[in-house]
């Protein structure tokens, strides 16, 4: 999640501006005819195996507030045998995800135009091989850490759509976030921090797809940390 612009939505839910730039003639196209084909049905039960939801796919995985959809594009194809659910509130994030999806005529993701918290409902127990969290909104004044999407209520949720071994990837470049979200994982009965080293948190994930946020806060001289959780 890159934008930043806080607006109170309902309880529980995904806080922040929904809305920025027009969109432009084809990404207003794309939104009524590509994104229906795409999009998840959350008003029918998930099926018992998410797998389905494509054409050909080994395992799911998931990432929340995909942004301007850098690494979930990166992912998809470089994984084509994976499907990905990606999940985005901002139009104009999703504009640009919808675009690329279009012009690389990619056949492996689903989307979902909202709340993660809705998603995460809405699937089913141990379906997911991995869920990302990139970059979220870090909400710094302590009256707003309780819309911070890391709560012990979500990483429940995250804990129960994950099967056995599967991960939960975390990446921030706000230390009071990753402090954060370390004491919520490493207290949670469901989870066990996979790092070793020092290096398993300073240096990105192998593969790892740099999305413009992150390049962003490295030109202004704030360092990423990566963290990577396992479903006990």
């Amino acid at each position: 999640m890159t934008d930043r612009s806080p607006q109170t939505h309902r309880t529980g839910a995904f806080f922040g501006r929904r809305k920025g730039h027009p969109l432009r003639q084809r990404q207003a196209a794309l939104f009524d005819a590509l994104l229906p084909k795409l999009a998840l049905d959350l008003e029918r039960p998930a099926p018992d195996d998410l797998r389905t939801l494509f054409e050909a796919a080994s395992e799911v995985r998931l990432e929340s507030g995909f942004g301007g959809g850098e690494h979930l594009m990166a992912e998809a194809e470089r994984y084509p045998d994976i499907g990905f659910i990606g999940i985005e509130p901002f139009v104009n994030g999703m504009a640009k995800a919808l675009a690329v999806i279009d012009e690389r005529k990619i056949r492996n993701i689903r989307l979902h135009h909202g709340d993660a918290t809705d998603v995460l409902a809405w699937l089913p127990g141990g379906s997911l091989g991995r869920v990302d969290l990139l970059y979220p909104d870090p909400w710094p004044k302590r009256r707003h850490w309780k819309r911070r999407f890391v709560q012990d209520g979500s990483v429940a949720q995250i804990a129960r759509i994950l099967r056995s071994q599967g991960e939960f990837r975390f990446a921030s470049d706000i230390p009071d976030y990753i402090a954060w979200t370390l004491v919520r994982l490493m207290r949670s009965p469901d989870f066990a921090w996979t790092a070793e080293r020092a290096d398993d948190w300073r240096k990105p994930w192998p593969g790892f797809s740099r999305t413009r946020y992150e390049a962003k806060a490295i030109r202004e001289g704030r360092v990423p940390c990566y963290l990577s959780f396992r479903r006990t």
